[in-house]
């Protein structure tokens, strides 16, 4: 019997989507508002997901206090109130889209959290915008 358990937690963050090799005008085109030279800000609302057994001595699936400390430690601390473009070296060379961050925090949080257990991101961009991933 597999049970999800989901954590909630949120960030603001500054970024701009740019292709160094396009022309600023194409960026324009493609990005729009998004591709802002002096970058734009989001407040995110993340979302993590952890599937696996409940454990019988505990109760759990995951220790929720566990698993928001290692989401402030490993995500919140990194990326909040930061330019993701500038102040993080997980974007100097990837474009910080709503994907690529999503992707990038299930990276960072895979290697904190044990296999047995399924992992999912959701994260919303604004309240009608949202990604998920998976590791698939």
């Amino acid at each position: 019997m597999k049970v999800s358990v989901y954590r909630k937690e949120h960030f603001n963050a500054a970024h701009r989507l740019y292709n160094q090799a396009w022309s600023d005008e194409k960026n324009e085109a493609v990005f729009g508002k998004c591709n802002n030279p002096n970058f734009h800000g989001h407040n995110y609302e993340l979302v993590v997901s952890l599937r696996g057994e409940i454990d019988p001595e505990t109760g759990y699936v995951f220790d929720l206090k566990v698993l928001s400390d290692l989401i402030k430690e490993y995500v919140i601390k990194k990326f909040d109130h930061k330019n993701l473009n500038l102040d993080t070296d997980e974007f100097k060379n990837l474009s910080p889209t709503a994907e690529n961050i999503a992707v990038v925090i299930w990276n960072i949080l895979r290697r904190e959290i044990d296999r047995k257990f399924e992992l999912k991101i959701r994260l919303y961009e604004t309240e009608r915008n949202f990604v998920e991933y998976d590791g698939n």
